[in-house]
């Protein structure tokens, strides 16, 4: 049964590099540096079956109006299955303003054909909302 978490626990991060190079989405980081960029991303989306990480996603957010979805990968015996697309909806709930990748985009995203388009016709959460009220201490 494949399961999902939006929190890094129990990622066997060695496993999870072996498993990106075997299916040629590596990057070049190391098992502690894959580590980092997952913990220092404001969320992340995890799949599971058992204990093994079968599919990953993260995104990067500024709070206001701009949050970016990278390193969406499934393992590629899971494919297809809309893990995916579980993944990246986890982490547009999450983010209550996101700039996302055309429709076209995000289906190769989700199908893993190759590299994302960069345009940013789909926006998903509420856009442009009003500016919350600063107060500092002078004021």
């Amino acid at each position: 049964m494949i399961t999902f978490q939006g929190h890094t626990r129990g990622v066997d991060w060695e496993t999870l590099r072996q498993d990106l190079i075997s299916d040629r989405f590596h990057n070049g980081r190391t098992p502690a540096q894959l580590k980092a960029s997952f913990e220092n991303s404001q969320h992340v989306a995890m799949a599971f079956e058992g204990a093994r990480c079968i599919g990953n996603a993260r995104a990067l957010s500024d709070g206001v109006g701009n949050a970016y979805i990278l390193d969406v990968w499934t393992h590629s015996d899971y494919r297809r299955k809309g893990i995916g697309r579980e993944m990246v909806d986890m982490l547009t709930a999450a983010v209550p303003a996101a700039r996302l990748p055309s429709d076209r985009g995000r289906a190769r995203i989700l199908d893993g054909d190759g590299i994302p388009t960069t345009t940013t016709r789909t926006v998903a959460g509420r856009w442009n909302l009003p500016p919350r009220q600063l107060t500092t201490a002078a004021s």
